[in-house]
């Protein structure tokens, strides 16, 4: 008889986790102004504090977010681009004449 409890427990067990998992990936129904008012609030504390914490501990990563940025808009590598232009011009600029 104890067998069959037990039995009988594991089973509504293993019943009740694959329906609490079915009602959890329910998609919920939003509509568009649900989203934008969500969309529209100021990011919390909590949540830039983690960023902030992110990039300390994975400064690499910070990095690329960055370069990834930088690409999109189109200014990637502009500031060491001219940098090598401008060197060779005012280096020679700069040379005191031997005497």
């Amino acid at each position: 008889m104890q067998d069959w409890i037990g039995l009988l427990f594991f089973v509504l067990l293993i019943g009740g986790i694959f329906v609490g998992l079915k009602i959890l990936a329910k998609p919920t129904k939003r509509t568009e102004a649900d989203f934008e008012r969500n969309a529209a609030e100021s990011p919390s504390f909590l949540g830039a504090s983690m960023n902030a914490l992110q990039e300390m501990l994975n400064p690499e990563e910070a990095k690329a977010k960055i370069v990834q940025t930088e690409l999109k808009e189109g200014r990637y590598n502009k500031k060491k681009r001219e940098g090598k232009a401008n060197a060779g011009t005012d280096d020679e600029e700069e040379k005191e004449p031997a005497i």
